[in-house]
């Protein structure tokens, strides 16, 4: 089988880490089969799609390196959806409905008051052609349910088989008054005609499947293959939502600083029987990819275990990697003796602007005993200086002072960086050098 899937989101708000997933999912895949890749943008929504939106789904699928195949969107196929609307109904399976919504909302409600499950009762079935003329000339223009005849089974992917009977589900609406065709309908209509073979989604889906599937035998289409992955949820519990940007891509791209790599080592790995942890590459991601590896549980999003994959991939970027990045924050004179020596340290990369300033412009230094400093100012060794200097250095003050261990080197390091933590000194003291060491030292900003 040629395989074709999609991501197929609405350009209604940023996307979230669990919009992400199942892009990555489905990349992967079609990656690994060798396959293709499409973005179909779900902009029926006329008042609340936007450019915008759309712009930045772009974006973020980009930066996280899903590139697609093709691409297209729902509001230049109105036609076609029409056209599959008129093969509905002369299959007898579409049927005009007039109920508002508030008149549902009561009917739904009494089922429910009633122990009843709120399934629609079919009372548009009931009317006749003289109900139906008489309502249009009336000025009241329907809505378009498709009637659910037969039971829905297949065997997903990750759910295991699944199997929906007749009156479990509302016979969906396909068409909106206003002739705006709803996601479950057109959503079909576009796997079908593109030729889509397998439809990997979040378990949110799992009923709109089993409606699909018969929209797709009534259409004489292929039926694709299904896999429902769990929902993601924010280690709190909290359930994720693209308006309200909980975990937007973007955030974590641009608040965050993350790297594009941990956000698809993390997502690819999380709720599987495989470690998380930072993978070298996308192909990596691909190769290992196994439907087979996911489980059933819905997986917690944890930004903390993301920050940590996030600094294990940045200790292993090269400087010729990192330098155009770098040209980008405005460190352009930055070097790879620099580079190596900052980056053990990183848990973002714009992290490095901060040890930048810390080695070659002004730094406050922190004293805690000016005399000790001082005195250790005076036993600054001569130029040139190399990674052995800090060693040398700081054997002469320990002999000079009697002090050892923390009580030794964290002065010292407080004086020069202002900072308890950091890069390793033998490698940073050279880069400050020793005018802006002996200055520190004394007390000075330098």
């Amino acid at each position: 089988m040629s395989v074709l899937v999609r991501i197929a989101p609405s350009p209604t708000g940023f996307l979230h880490v669990g919009n992400i997933r199942a892009a990555l999912m489905n990349w992967l895949f079609a990656r690994h089969e060798g396959g293709r890749f499409l973005l179909r943008l779900d902009d029926t929504d006329r008042e609340r799609s936007s450019e915008e939106f759309a712009k930045a789904i772009e974006r973020d699928l980009l930066w996280l390196g899903l590139n697609w195949d093709m691409t297209f969107r729902q509001s230049g196929r109105l036609a076609r959806y029409g056209a599959a609307l008129e093969q509905l109904k002369k299959a007898g399976r579409a049927y005009p409905c007039f109920e508002t919504q508030d008149e549902l909302a009561l009917k739904r409600k009494s089922q429910l008051a009633r122990g009843l499950p709120p399934v629609y009762d079919r009372a548009a079935l009931s009317l006749s052609r003289d109900d139906i003329a008489r309502k249009t000339a009336a000025g009241q223009k329907p809505h378009w349910r498709f009637r659910l005849d037969d039971t829905a089974a297949w065997d997903d992917l990750v759910q295991g088989r699944k199997e929906f009977r007749p009156g479990a589900l509302s016979d969906p609406v396909l068409v909106r008054e206003d002739g705006v065709p709803l996601y479950t309908f057109a959503s079909v209509v576009d796997d079908a005609d593109a030729g889509v073979s397998h439809v990997i989604r979040g378990e949110d889906h799992v009923a709109n499947t089993a409606v699909q599937i018969a929209l797709w035998r009534v259409l004489d289409a292929p039926v694709p293959a299904f896999a429902h992955l769990p929902l993601i949820t924010l280690s709190s519990g909290e359930e994720l939502s693209k308006r309200l940007g909980s975990m937007s891509v973007a955030g974590l791209r641009d608040d965050l600083g993350v790297e594009p790599l941990a956000v698809a080592s993390l997502l690819a790995r999380l709720g599987t029987s495989e470690p998380i942890e930072p993978a070298a590459g996308m192909q990596e991601l691909i190769n290992r990819f196994d439907f087979r590896k996911i489980g059933r549980a819905p997986p917690k999003f944890d930004t903390s275990e993301l920050m940590r994959l996030n600094a294990r991939i940045l200790h292993h970027v090269s400087f010729a990697e990192a330098a155009p990045r770098l040209q980008a924050l405005g460190l352009a004179q930055l070097d790879e003796a620099f580079w190596n020596a900052v980056r053990p340290n990183l848990h973002i990369l714009s992290e490095v602007k901060d040890w930048w300033r810390i080695a070659k412009e002004k730094s406050a230094p922190v004293i805690e005993d000016a005399g000790f400093t001082a005195r250790a100012a005076a036993l600054l060794p001569p130029e040139p200086w190399n990674e052995t200097t800090w060693h040398g250095w700081t054997e002469a003050v320990k002999k000079d002072s009697g002090r050892k261990g923390k009580e030794l080197f964290m002065p010292l390091r407080l004086a020069l960086t202002g900072r308890a933590d950091g890069p390793e000194m033998k490698a940073l003291l050279p880069l400050i050098g020793p005018a802006r060491a002996k200055a520190r030292l004394a007390g000075e900003t330098a």
